[in-house]
């Protein structure tokens, strides 16, 4: 499975993600093939990036009937969220923003298990709400792992939908360029603090929401200049917005650069725990899916592996080296102190093909 941008698509090609219209209508299937150009040229009215395509030899990956429903959630709440972001720019009023929240929280802020968190195809138009939804997603994910207070886990979902609404002021050729001048930078930051403002006009009833908003953006910035955290002043809300903000802005499909692999952006959140709150980044990794078996790894050793079994330490899994199949526990340190995973070697994607079977006859559990 590769990612291809839109100018490369072309007849003959099979799509490895389903698309689904602004209502969740299925306009798309997985695995259908693109026949001719004007198939090209309806998918191209869609404004995507790019699409998830596979090989030509490559077999249907796996897509579970909550993956399909993630998917079509995604695509139906993105809309949603554009047209309330638009009301609240005008009016400095909400009218379904407290819908959007609870459908959000009724469908990912009580998961018992983990999620497949897949990022989905943006456009320019639309790159801003669908990382307002995946935000938000993320933070109802997070503070039902750490047993938040409902009230907080409505301020941080809330917070999350609408925390970048300043940057839809930003002129597009600024927006979505690749590098930024300091110059550009303090302009989009002008337009994230007239943002705020507009919040706190919007929500005079629960200035938790704002304030969320405001600190998350604030510790990013003090990071960047190396300063020292307020971390310890943040509120709850505004440490689970900062973690999954971040993460989402890190692994998803972007404009000019590739993305970050999921376990990289949680070390890097780890190796800066004076500004990710350790607790909330440890819960987020304990609700998504990460290097689960069938995932192929490098190791720190440069050597190429297939995870096998995940332990308690989800960074230090059981592995089947390719070059000479030894198997390998990384959680025992006595006998392998410097070797671990270093990154995912993966597309922009999360599902893998993995023979199961040969797995059992092994001896390792797959489900």
């Amino acid at each position: 499975m590769r990612f291809i941008r839109m100018e490369e698509l072309k007849p003959g090609m099979r799509l490895a993600r389903p698309i689904y219209s602004k209502k969740g209508v299925l306009l798309y299937e997985r695995a259908q093939t693109i026949r001719d150009e004007q198939a090209i040229q309806n998918i191209r009215g869609f404004g995507l990036l790019g699409l998830f395509i596979l090989e030509p030899a490559e077999p249907v990956p796996p897509f579970s009937e909550a993956d399909m429903e993630f998917e079509r959630f995604q695509t139906m709440m993105t809309f949603q969220i554009a047209d309330e972001l638009e009301v609240i720019r005008h009016t400095k009023k909400t009218e379904r923003l407290q819908m959007i929240v609870a459908s959000i929280i009724k469908s990912y802020g009580n998961e018992t298990g983990k999620i497949n968190f897949f990022q989905s195809l943006r456009s320019k138009e639309d790159y801003i709400f669908k990382h307002s939804l995946n935000t938000a997603i993320l933070s109802a994910i997070i503070t039902h792992q750490m047993n938040l207070p409902l009230a907080v886990q409505n301020n941080a979902v809330t917070a999350a939908v609408v925390h970048d609404i300043g940057k839809l002021d930003v002129p597009a050729e600024v927006m979505y360029k690749g590098e930024h001048s300091n110059e550009e930078q303090d302009s989009i930051h002008a337009f994230e603090r007239a943002g705020f403002e507009t919040l706190r006009n919007t929500f005079l009833s629960t200035p938790a929401v704002p304030r969320a908003c405001v600190q998350a953006e604030q510790n990013l910035r003090i990071m960047e200049r190396k300063e020292p955290s307020i971390l310890d002043t943040m509120q709850p809300a505004a440490k689970v917005l900062q973690v999954a903000g971040m993460f989402d802005k890190l692994t998803a499909v972007r404009l000019e650069e590739q993305p970050m692999s999921e376990l990289k952006v949680f070390r890097m959140m780890l190796a800066k725990e004076a500004y990710y709150d350790r607790q909330t980044v440890t819960a987020l990794l304990n609700s998504v899916t990460l290097l689960t078996p069938g995932t192929s790894v490098e190791l720190s050793d440069r050597k190429k592996a297939l995870v096998l079994r995940q332990n308690d330490d989800l960074m230090r899994p059981v592995v089947l080296c390719f070059d000479d199949n030894q198997i390998i526990n990384l959680s025992d340190r006595h006998s392998y102190p410097d070797l671990e995973v270093e990154d995912i070697m993966k597309t922009m994607d999360n599902r893998h093909v993995m023979d199961k079977d040969m797995l059992k006859k092994l001896g390792f559990a797959t489900d």
